[in-house]
């Protein structure tokens, strides 16, 4: 039921509301600035129990990069009384209490994580809406202290920020009411804090102060949720305590999501509870909390952005020259990608009263057309025959039928246009390529048993199978795929990888193990050799892909190239 609409529909609305709108940050919005997500945190605390408790083993030998270390290590912390199964919400909280059972060294834990860590380009652009009052409140998860390092740098003054954490929780309704912004809740404790909440016990009991703060601020705010995976039940219950309120998320509720991987249940199960008490609630994919705010900053003018100008992005690269055969060396890396030689430089247009994608696509699946459609500033963009076309769109009072040209500096960024273009070819190699559009941007072999799979079969074994014997939990040999821009063109990004189907919080952890086990002996060679057949295969000669093949409206067609992009050594 819970809607999904693209990143830069989300920015357009942003950028509309962003005073209205409060920012909830997780531990991903974090990691670019060297501070471990919780599953990072989860494997270094089931490695020190396991070291603890098992003298024979040396730290040198407990490699948590290797499947058969982590599932030894697996093996023993399931041995163990009182800790929750791997991957379930609480499992963070009971393994950090497990292995530092006294609170004042889970502090000492957390401080060793900090040293080092820095503010992102992120955090120095929030702050940057801070100074501006486009932000005015941001909830946190986090013990770091990066978002007040990044108002000190911005603002000039460690004194601009108002911190409420655990020790000052009776003072963040009055905090709020007085409008004393910027604000930062943190939900969870500052490292330095002297209640510091980080184990199950104390996460069943958050702080009734914050927690009643956060479901009073949503009734007067609309809230940006990144780099936070809804782990915590206290949390998520006080957000669907808010979703449920009259008038709740006034601005919107945006769930930001990264990774081809799908959230959490609970995370949809609040945006399902939202839209049904009539919020504006939707995921939003993204590629990170940086990439978010680089967007989102360059919407706004007179911006005084001077903070972020050591972050601007430095080309450490130029095109290198076609190696060839003879006294040439080898290229310093191949990298997974093809550059796109021929793509649609036009769509269709139709200017109509239509809402935003997700009502587009609505129309589409429900007038039963074969369209792809996407919802732009200048009107509906779609590929496909135009009756079709005019029969999805004709209720919505269609003013215009035109053609739009692609602009191509909409697509070097995650636009719609360059969305529309990913769905596109999406289908395009589906309908050329013997292959079968299973998960978002992941493929598979529609016939594994087709002779042109038998060099694939050679180089990485069997193509298909169940786990463990499980027939509901079964896996594919298969691609991830990604539109991408560089060098001044568009490139298909592919990822040879193991594509799993019937995947639940219960057997996740077996299926991740089953495609480390698939990957971790493809060295060079055979890296190379499989980067080799799946640009062959995509090109196919350099033969053009249609997604339509239609006659009577736009057709999207492309030509991809067999020679991967690669690097040189640069000369100096």
């Amino acid at each position: 039921m819970s809607s999904e609409i693209q990143s830069d529909d989300f920015t357009r609305r942003f950028a509309l509301r962003s005073k209205n709108l409060m920012w909830f940050l997780g531990a991903g919005a974090s990691a670019a600035a060297g501070f471990p997500t919780a599953m990072d945190m989860v494997w270094q605390f089931k490695r020190a129990l396991f070291l603890s408790q098992n003298r024979g083993s040396s730290q040198a030998s407990v490699d948590l990069s290797q499947p058969a270390v982590r599932r030894r290590i697996d093996s023993h912390i399931t041995s163990l009384e009182g800790i929750p199964v791997s991957g379930t919400p609480n499992d963070y909280a009971s393994l950090f209490e497990a292995a530092y059972p006294v609170e004042s060294d889970r502090r000492r834990v957390l401080d060793g994580m900090l040293t080092g860590a820095k503010s992102s380009y992120g955090h120095m652009a929030l702050a940057t809406f801070m100074r501006h009052r486009l932000t005015r409140i941001v909830w946190t998860t986090n013990f770091d202290t990066l978002i007040a390092d990044a108002c000190a740098k911005v603002f000039g003054t460690t004194g601009a920020l108002t911190t409420i954490d655990l020790d000052t929780a009776s003072l963040a309704e009055e905090t709020l009411a007085g409008e004393r912004w910027p604000i930062e809740f943190k939900l969870h404790g500052d490292f330095r804090s002297r209640r510091l909440k980080n184990t199950d016990d104390e996460l069943r009991q958050q702080d009734a102060c914050l927690r009643n703060t956060l479901v009073d601020a949503c009734r007067r705010y609309g809230l940006v949720v990144c780099g936070y995976s809804g782990r915590d039940d206290s949390v998520m219950d006080a957000l669907e305590e808010a979703a449920t309120q009259p008038l709740a998320f006034p601005a919107g509720l945006f769930w930001l999501h990264r990774g081809h991987d799908a959230p959490l249940q609970r995370v949809r199960q609040l945006l399902d509870r939202g839209i049904e008490n009539d919020v504006e609630a939707a995921l939003v994919i993204v590629e990170s909390f940086d990439e978010v705010l680089r967007d989102l900053i360059h919407l706004f003018d007179d911006l005084d952005i001077s903070a972020l100008q050591c972050f601007a992005r430095r080309h450490r690269w130029s095109p290198a020259p076609l190696f060839r055969s003879g006294r040439q060396r080898w290229p310093i890396v191949r990298l997974n990608a093809v550059p796109i030689m021929d793509a649609p430089t036009q769509c269709r247009r139709v200017a109509c009263s239509i809402g935003g994608t997700a009502e587009v696509r609505e129309a589409v699946q429900n007038a039963g057309v074969d369209v792809l459609a996407v919802r732009s500033r200048v009107g509906v963009l779609a590929f496909g025959e135009d009756a079709d076309v005019r029969i999805a769109l004709d209720t919505h009072g269609i003013t215009d039928f035109d053609i739009h040209p692609f602009d191509v500096n909409r697509q070097r960024y995650e636009s719609s246009e360059r969305g529309l273009l990913g769905e596109a070819l999406n289908r395009a190699i589906g309908r050329h390529r013997g292959l079968t559009l299973v998960q978002r941007r992941k493929f598979v072999p529609e016939d594994p048993s087709d002779r042109s799979w038998g060099r694939l079969q050679e180089l990485v074994g069997p193509l298909f199978g169940v786990v463990g014997g499980n027939p509901e939990l079964s896996w594919r040999e298969g691609i991830t795929v990604r539109l991408d821009w560089a060098n001044d063109q568009l490139w298909l990004l592919f990822d040879p990888c193991t594509v799993f189907e019937g995947v639940t919080d219960d057997n996740r952890a077996v299926a991740v193990d089953l495609a480390r086990e698939r990957t971790v002996r493809r060295y060079n060679k055979k890296q190379n050799d499989l980067i080799d057949f799946w640009a062959r295969h995509l090109s196919q000669g350099e033969s053009e892909m249609r997604s339509f093949n239609t006659g009577a409206g736009i057709d999207a067609v492309f030509r991809l190239s067999s020679l991967t992009g690669f690097s040189w050594r640069r000369a100096l």
